[in-house]
C-alpha cells in the first residue's frame, strides 16, 4: 500500500493536468482579451508544474498521465459546461483511460531524489 501515496510531485502533475483542462477549453471558447490571457497563464502554471515534476518523476510516465488526465478532463468539461452529449461509448473510454493512468501510476516507483547540480 506504500506506492499508492502520492507524493507532492505526483499532485503536481494532477494539479498541471487540471490547467490543462482549463487552458484546452481556453483555446476554444477564449474570446475577449482577458480570457486569452486566462488561458496564457494556465498554459505556464500547467507546464511549470509539469517540468517540474519531471525533474523528480520518470518524465514518459510523468507525461503519459498528464496526457491522460487533461484528456479525460476536456471530455467530462465539454460534456459538463458545454452540452456535449454523453455516449456510451466516450464514457467507456474515458474509464479505459483512467484506468491506464491510474495502471502508470501504480506500477512506478518513487525515485529517491536525485541531486540537482547548478
Amino acid at each position: 500500500m506504500e506506492g499508492f501515496f502520492m507524493n507532492k510531485h505526483w499532485v503536481s502533475v494532477i494539479i498541471a493536468a487540471c490547467f490543462e483542462v482549463g487552458w484546452v477549453i481556453g483555446l476554444k471558447h477564449a474570446s475577449g482579451v482577458w480570457e486569452w490571457i486566462g488561458t496564457v497563464i494556465a498554459i505556464y502554471v500547467s507546464f511549470y508544474l509539469l517540468i517540474k515534476a519531471g525533474e523528480h518523476l520518470p518524465v514518459g510516465t510523468v507525461y503519459a498521465i498528464f496526457v491522460g488526465l487533461g484528456t479525460a478532463g476536456t471530455v467530462c468539461a465539454d460534456s459538463l459546461l458545454f452540452g456535449e452529449p454523453w455516449k456510451l461509448a466516450k464514457i467507456l473510454c474515458i474509464v479505459v483511460l483512467l484506468a491506464g493512468v491510474v495502471g502508470l501510476k501504480l506500477v512506478t516507483g518513487e525515485p529517491k531524489e536525485k541531486e540537482v547540480t547548478e
